[in-house]
This record gives structure tokens, sequence and C-alpha cells, in this order.
């Protein structure tokens, strides 16, 4: 049966992802995806998705807001425009979205279903049972507005929606995952992300088993009208339900050194700096690009190989293509394509039995762990200002402009 990995609060914010961003997070999300899947396989890459500690790593290394609700839309977006058409290859596909694309899903599935073999009918209830039970059985105050559902050819699948509360500004994301899912009604919930609003009325949970079926005695031996009458009746408290752990992502915009392990960071500074030259020669030969690249692809390799326990700290991941609203920094565009380059170099090498560089990442994210027991680097502050005195050469990219079309002394978007 699936279990619950725990939650995270999402500030909810509005906007869009430009552009010039959005297509390079769906290559880049797209090959991500064929490194787990060949690493590790399909089924893997759906227990990943599933996991919402990673989900968010896996957005914020792509240069999406690391804390915000627009995560959800934007990384279910870009997997949606750069899996498609290597749906045939991977055996993977993305159905759903946003809004009037979550209503869709339905006649993706059984489109789906025609051409692929599964059986269309049975996702398509397993779609709407999730999204009825995150809106009805899980009374949370939040209200679903997308419905986000990953398929394989064999018909497993994860689902990720997402709520909204507009008083409390939040959003709350909800992870299913059908790996060994029995029931729909007994804690089906991989994971759910988001805010703690109070106590939770979730009859999901398998502890709710009694209170369920109290409930259908009550309603055939009262009927409604007493129900109502005994409940306005009751005083007192319900005691609170035991709370997942969850990861608290908070509303400040910037990137702050407690929302960052800095150890890990260390060591993924000095895997970049030992390992570089050695992994990547022909890289480090572009001038100014090559070593902060390499930088980022053991932010990436460890996106591709890392444990659970080590996405505790989504903020880090944003250190490596920095963000479109300018924080931790703005998006430097030479390092984020040179990264797809060299990412999409190893993948097509690896379909011609050629592993040096996908396993030049994997060392990369070795090194990574065992240099962070005692490596010693800068300050987080120092490195982000470090990075944005750097920017403009690299070519630094938000949704206030280019940096270099900026003066020094002016701090946009701060």
């Amino acid at each position: 049966m699936a279990r619950r990995t725990g939650s995270a609060d999402l500030p909810l914010h509005g906007g869009r992802v430009p552009p010039w961003l959005a297509t390079r997070m769906s290559s880049l999300g797209a090959i991500i995806t064929q490194a787990i899947v060949h690493h590790y396989g399909r089924d893997e890459f759906l227990q990943r998705l599933s996991h919402p500690f990673w989900f968010q790593s896996f957005g914020a290394v792509m240069g999406m807001d690391w804390h915000s609700s627009g995560m959800t839309t934007s990384v279910i977006g870009a997997l949606k425009r750069g899996l498609g058409p290597l749906s045939g290859e991977l055996g993977i596909h993305v159905c759903g979205g946003r809004g009037k694309h979550s209503r869709k899903t339905p006649d993706e599935l059984r489109l789906l279903g025609e051409s692929v073999g599964f059986d269309g009918a049975k996702l398509t209830r397993a779609s709407r049972l999730v999204a009825k039970v995150d809106s009805a059985a899980l009374q949370d105050g939040f209200d679903l507005y997308l419905h986000g559902f990953f398929v394989t050819d064999d018909g497993k699948w994860t689902v990720v929606q997402q709520g909204m509360n507009g008083d409390k500004k939040q959003a709350r994301r909800y992870h299913w995952h059908s790996e060994n899912l029995t029931s729909f009604v007994d804690e089906p919930h991989s994971a759910i992300a988001g805010p703690v609003q109070g106590e939770i009325v979730n009859l999901t949970d398998r502890r709710a088993e009694r209170s369920r079926a109290a409930q259908l005695e009550l309603l055939g031996d009262l009927g409604p009208d007493r129900i109502l009458r005994e409940l306005a009746a009751l005083s007192g408290e319900t005691p609170a339900q035991a709370l997942l752990p969850h990861l608290i992502m908070p509303a400040h915009h910037e990137v702050r050194s407690s929302d960052v392990f800095s150890r890990r960071l260390h060591g993924t500074l000095a895997a970049a700096a030992e390992r570089g030259p050695v992994d990547f020669p022909e890289l480090l030969l572009t001038p100014g690009v090559g070593a902060r690249t390499v930088r980022a692809l053991a932010m990436v390799a460890e996106v591709v190989h890392g444990a659970p326990y080590r996405f505790r700290d989504p903020a880090r991941f944003s250190l490596a293509h920095g963000g479109k609203d300018r924080h931790p920094y703005p998006v430097p565009i030479n390092v984020y394509d040179e990264t797809i380059r060299v990412l999409k170099s190893a993948i097509g090498n690896s379909k011609l039995g050629r592993e040096e560089e996908l396993q030049g990442l994997k060392r990369l994210d070795d090194q990574a762990r065992r240099l962070e027991r005692v490596a010693r680097g800068p300050s987080l502050e120092s490195f982000i200002a470090s990075e944005l005195a750097a920017s403009p050469e690299l070519d630094g990219r938000s949704i206030f402009g280019w940096e270099k079309d900026f003066p020094p002394s002016k701090a946009v978007g701060s």
C-alpha cells in the first residue's frame, strides 16, 4: 500500500513562466527524465514524482521559483511538452494540467488507452477518484485547480494535483502513486504537500475506518436532520490528528542560509572543482563557462542519483540555474544552455553504448557525498554575491530582463 512521505507549505504566487525559460525547462526536464529512466527505469521516475521533496528540488534545478505554488504547474507543463515527443521511446505519458487542461484528462487517457493498449476506462476512474478524494473526502480548505496524471505503457501511474486557499494565499500539493495501491479510501496518498491549516478532516486515514462505518450507521439510524441537531448540541474538541512531517516552504523570496544545508553545498562545489577537469576536460575548454557549468551539472546529477533524504533543502538546487524571479540570482543562460548540451550529448552517446559522460555525472554525485563531510567553502551569502557579480557575463536573465542591461548598483527585483 502506498505510504505518505511528508508535506510542504507552498506560498500562492501568480504570474507566468516566460517563454525563454519554459522552452529550457522542457528540454532539461526531458533530459533528466531520460537519465533517470536510463539508470533506474521508468517505475523509479514515477516514484520520484510521487515524492514532494524531490519534486520541489526538480523544479528548482530547472530555474523555476524555488518555493512557490507555481512550481507545480510549470513542472507538469514542462514535462508534458518535453516528454510528448519521447513517449514512444520512454513509455511515459503526461495528461492533464491546470484548469481546462485538467478536465481533458479522461479524453487523453481514453485516447492513450486505444493507442497504447492499457485500460483507459480504468485509469479514467482512478483519475476521477483521486480528484474526488482530495476535494471531498479530504476537507482541508483547498480547492483543486490542477491535476496532472503520469502513466506508463503498462498502466502504472502517479498523480500530482494541487489546490488553493485564496484567503490564506497558500496552496497544497497532493501526490499519489499506484504502486501497491489497494484502496482509494484507506490511506492511499503517497504524500501531501502543503501548509498546515489547523485540524484536517481526513476520512481516508486508516484510523478513520471506524468513523466511516459509524457515519453510515448514523445516517441510517438517525437521518440527516437528527444528525445536524446532534452536532449542534456537541461541545468540546475532537482529538487532533497526528501531523505528517512536512517541509516548510517559507514566504520570503530570497534564498537564505537557513534554507540550505551548507555542508552539501560545499561538497558539491568541491566535487565540481576536483572532478570537473577529470570528467569534463572538453567542456572546460570553453572560457568562463565550463567550470561554472560543472557546478550546475553536479546538482543535476544529485537530482538524478540522490536518495530521498537529500532533498530536504530544495532551495539548494536553485543554486544550479538561479530563478526566473532573480532569486537566488538571475538564470545564467550560458550555463543553462551548456548544461542542456552536455546532458544531451551524454544521453545520445549512452544510446550508442558509450557511457563515459553519464558515468562522469554519476562520479560527480558520488564525490560530492564523500567530500561534504570535510569540505569547506564560502558562506551562502558570499556565494550568491559572486553569482550576482558574474551574472552579466553569463547572460543572466530574469523576468525583469537581461542582467547586463542594468547598472551594477541597481538591485533589480530585490
